[in-house]
């Protein structure tokens, strides 16, 4: 697979803009001054399906010929890809199919069956999701649309790099969450281009961190049993993405599970806004390291705000 540039990134904004929002780009002073730096917030939380999955997911979809779509896409996904690819998938008129862990959240669950996709449970592992995804594509015919390492799915998320660089000229520093990486490497090649003096940050729970790992060894550490709240974080790293990354991404900073709970109360007090866990973890790195960010413009992407308001006993 060839590494994405900041070309397919501009291209994929064209592609994708009469789907997908151009998200806003919010400001707190709480947050500023519990930090202690100039923070602007990219608030995918508010795109279309709930998170910045959206924007890979149909620039994905909406490459693919006539011929390659005509039976459908398929993935798997704890949620967020799964919901923005079923959206997507309906947007062009194509069938849907996700493979999903049976422990997904509810409310992700319902997002992927409401935008019409097939769902096909399967036990919460990498191997379990490939064996019923191979068994789905063989039966269907569809095309498999990776959640994070494909070019087309990372140069869509880096639209949102795209537009926060666009509107928020000379940042510090841009962090976002990493999981599978797709964020992370769609990121890194944007703000690489048009911003190269902007260092590129990723944080990640201490509970799934082989992100962290992978890139102090030197190469990809699989996660194993991962177990942190924001599920959006639970995937290891593609053979892509770590490329991206390894070449891009200045560095990875962990944070516990009770950071996360903490930065993710703190958004959604200060700044009226809902937010998932997994979007609160680079909200916790700063929060956690802020004199390494001290006086600095700092871009924080909010990767999503799908919350299954049945477990808010987070806050409790």
């Amino acid at each position: 697979m060839t590494e994405p540039t900041i070309a397919d990134v501009r291209a994929a904004a064209q592609r994708i803009g009469p789907y997908v929002h151009r998200t806003p780009v919010l400001t707190c002073t709480a947050l500023n001054a519990m930090c202690g730096a100039e923070l602007f917030f990219k608030c995918e939380n508010f795109q279309k399906a709930g998170a910045f999955k959206m924007r890979g997911a149909t620039n994905a979809v909406f490459s693919l010929s006539r011929e390659e779509a005509a039976k459908g896409v398929a993935t798997h996904s704890s949620g967020n890809h799964g919901a923005a690819l079923s959206r997507a998938a309906r947007c062009r008129g194509v069938p849907a199919y996700v493979v999903m862990p049976v422990n997904a959240p509810e409310i992700k669950k319902a997002a992927v069956a409401g935008y019409g996709a097939e769902i096909v449970f399967c036990e919460p592992t990498l191997q379990a999701r490939e064996e019923k995804l191979a068994e789905l594509v063989g039966r269907t015919g569809a095309a498999f649309v990776h959640p994070y390492n494909d070019p087309r799915v990372i140069s869509g998320q880096g639209t949102a790099a795209l537009e926060l660089c666009e509107d928020i000229p000379g940042l510090d520093a841009v962090i976002t969450p990493v999981g599978g990486g797709g964020l992370l490497s769609g990121t890194a090649t944007a703000v690489r281009a048009l911003s190269p003096r902007t260092r590129v940050v990723a944080a990640e729970p201490e509970q799934a961190d082989d992100a962290f790992r992978s890139l102090r060894a030197g190469k990809i550490v699989p996660a194993e049993k991962p177990d942190t709240i924001a599920d959006g974080l639970r995937t290891s790293l593609g053979s892509l993405t770590f490329a991206i990354i390894r070449q891009h991404v200045e560095e990875i900073v962990t944070v516990s599970e009770q950071a996360i709970v903490e930065a993710m109360r703190h958004v959604w007090e200060r700044m009226k806004i809902v937010v998932e866990p997994s979007a609160a973890v680079p909200v916790a790195a700063l929060l956690g390291r802020h004199q390494r960010f001290s006086a600095k413009r700092i871009g924080v992407i909010l990767s999503g705000g799908n919350v299954d308001l049945s477990r808010l006993t987070y806050f409790s």
